[in-house]
């Protein structure tokens, strides 16, 4: 299928955002992927809920309902100030870790985008990376944006 003489693929482009910097790079990447390639682009985030619930939650929390509120307020806001008002984002909030929500999105997509912090080695090992977790997992390819330094 065609649209302005362009070959459109069905397939989406899927990017991880988390309203970080390393997420906004990602996201404007992905933007950039999917327009020169014809394919959609999708703009997920995760939100990771508390196992416990009702009476005995924990003092502070919050209900899974507002977190995703929340994350789709901080996802449009990503989406508008990065690639401005008019962008054709399909904006996703998943309940879920992040790393699980991507790797199952690329079940369906042509390429999964992620951005870095830049925690490698031993350290991103402790910190439980998305990118380290997607790369293994991922059913298409999965491009990974190194973080950048400002310096």
């Amino acid at each position: 299928m065609t649209e302005g003489g362009q070959l459109m693929d069905a397939k989406p482009v899927v990017v991880g955002v988390d309203g970080g910097p390393d997420s906004l790079r990602a996201l404007a990447w992905a933007a950039e992927y999917a327009s020169t390639v014809g394919a959609p682009l999708i703009a997920l985030a995760a939100v990771e809920t508390p196992a416990i619930a009702g009476p005995y939650a924990m003092a502070g929390w919050v209900e899974p309902s507002i977190l995703e509120d929340r994350a789709r307020g901080m996802l449009a806001d990503a989406v508008r100030d990065t690639l401005g008002e008019d962008a054709r984002t399909r904006e996703i909030v998943l309940r879920g870790h992040p790393a699980e929500a991507l790797v199952a999105a690329s079940r369906d997509a042509r390429l999964v985008v992620v951005g870095s912090r830049g925690r490698g080695g031993f350290k991103g090992m402790l910190l439980g990376s998305v990118s380290q977790h997607v790369v293994p997992h991922a059913h298409c390819p999965v491009v990974v944006l190194p973080h950048h330094d400002a310096a």
